[in-house]
């Protein structure tokens, strides 16, 4: 079992940065590939940002790529994603989400392929 506590969201100027976190509770944590998702109201959740157990894969959507950075201490049952060069489009809740041990040491895109999620943080992006 994992539990998840995101923190670092709230109001920042577009062009600015904000750092989201993600501590994780639980033995399998060091096992478990880690993304970011976000949504806005009335929309499904969208991929952000995914990382592997060993945290030497990573993978971004088009979107976000080149400006968001997902990183790992598996020492510490953290994960971070590093938001920067924010634009008003970026707001939203975020969410961590975690899968479950035992899998192949890649990415995972897909909402449907999570176990565990945290409950969420807001970003907002002022224009």
């Amino acid at each position: 079992q994992v539990q998840l506590v995101e923190s670092g969201g709230g109001l920042v100027q577009a062009g600015g940065s904000l750092r989201l976190s993600c501590a994780a509770s639980g033995r399998t944590f060091s096992s478990s590939a880690m993304g970011w998702f976000r949504q806005t109201p009335g929309k499904e959740r969208e991929f952000v940002a995914a990382i592997s157990w060993s945290g030497g894969i990573t993978y971004y959507p088009d979107s976000v790529k080149g400006r968001f950075t997902i990183s790992r201490d598996n020492a510490k049952n953290t994960v971070s994603l590093q938001m920067n060069s924010l634009k008003p489009e970026d707001t939203a809740v975020y969410y961590c989400a975690a899968t479950r041990s035992g899998l192949s040491d890649y990415v995972r895109l897909d909402v449907s392929e999570y176990n565990y999620w945290g409950q969420g943080t807001q970003v907002t992006v002022s224009s």
